[in-house]
């Protein structure tokens, strides 16, 4: 029985909670070191973090960089390219203006030519002669007043307009006392005599008693050196034939 009871009793204290506890402790130092572990590994997580936005930082960093010297490049060249688009278009105007300029001249020469041609093919067999701006065509033979004035008119020319006294004189000096058609008449209403561009007679060199119409129907003028070689203008009938006086106005 007391070989039983000591027994129970080292059963008893084999199960001794101090010495549980001291177990227990003993089994809970791994768990410490587990703490310790986690501890490391959340560490260097953070250190690899860290490291990783510091280095997103310097490439963004240097993407931004490389992207403004770029920027800064582009917008170099795009003043250059302003600037000689600017220069270009200032030498266009200067290049449109000389071409305006020449094609003005070109214009003006063509005119000029065109009028001495037309001087040629109006004196073409013909006598000419210049007064002033205009010049003269005097024909060699007759023909009405409505046919002479159709010949100038082909030839680019118009029966004479006389606007001058001095005009006047040079047509009668050229004459050499021939009468000649001009380009007046009164065709249209009796007594209102008109130049063939259908301005109004202002002055007029009649002859004596002219115009009086003494063979009925004289709507047509013309012009002679008879007797005074400024006041010497007769109406005729238009069916008459006499020779006639272009005039052509040159302009140069």
């Amino acid at each position: 029985m007391v070989v039983e009871i000591f027994a129970s009793a080292d059963t008893v204290r084999g199960h001794d909670p101090d010495t549980e506890k001291e177990g227990g402790d003993t089994k809970k130092a791994p768990d410490t070191d587990l703490n310790t572990g986690g501890e490391t590994a959340w560490s260097r997580c953070y250190r690899v973090t860290v490291v990783c936005v510091v280095l997103l930082c310097v490439l963004l960093l240097t993407a931004v960089t490389v992207l403004w010297i770029k920027f800064t490049i582009l917008n170099t060249e795009n003043n250059q390219l302003q600037t000689s688009y600017n220069n270009l278009t200032k030498e266009r105007d200067q290049l449109q203006t000389s071409y305006n300029n020449l094609t003005i001249e070109r214009d003006q020469l063509q005119r000029e030519i065109d009028g001495y041609r037309s001087t040629l093919h109006l004196c073409y067999k013909g006598r000419c002669f210049n007064f002033d701006s205009s010049v003269y065509y005097m024909s060699n033979e007759e023909k009405n007043w409505e046919e002479s004035r159709q010949d100038c008119r082909e030839k680019g020319a118009d029966l004479v307009i006389i606007n001058s006294k001095e005009e006047q004189e040079f047509i009668s000096k050229i004459l050499s006392r021939r009468k000649a058609w001009i380009g007046l008449n009164d065709r249209d209403r009796e007594g209102e005599w008109k130049w063939v561009d259908g301005t109004p007679l202002n002055t007029g060199f009649w002859g004596q008693s002219e115009p009086n119409s003494a063979a009925g129907e004289e709507d047509c003028v013309v012009i002679h050196d008879h007797t005074d070689p400024v006041w010497n203008w007769s109406d005729y009938p238009c069916s008459r034939q006499f020779i006639w006086i272009c005039e052509k106005t040159v302009v140069i």
